[in-house]
């Protein structure tokens, strides 16, 4: 999947859930993803700022756990996705994706 398509899926489902609270990146292949929850609506944007909690991944595993096809837990132990900073907000964030 094209890494623009993922972006605007993410500022898509951002946009319809209610502000996380608290700033997230993700890393897609090297290129970061971040939203930014503290204010009255969760906004996206393709800065890389620093955050509270930051997951590394690629489009593909994104993909994956999308899907259903790889559980999250599994792809953490695996290596598949890291995950730095807030572990409490790592797992909130099935509403995102």
């Amino acid at each position: 999947m094209d890494f623009s398509l993922v972006v605007e899926q993410m500022s898509q489902q951002a946009g319809n859930v209610s502000p996380i609270g608290a700033t997230i990146k993700f890393v897609l292949d090297d290129q970061p993803i971040f939203i930014d929850g503290t204010g009255d609506s969760n906004v996206v944007t393709q800065d890389d700022n620093d955050a509270e909690c930051t997951i590394i991944t690629s489009v593909e595993t994104l993909e994956k756990l999308k899907s259903g096809d790889l559980n999250p837990m599994m792809a953490v132990m695996g290596g598949k996705v890291k995950i730095k900073g807030d572990m409490g907000l790592a797992m909130k964030l099935q509403s995102l994706i």
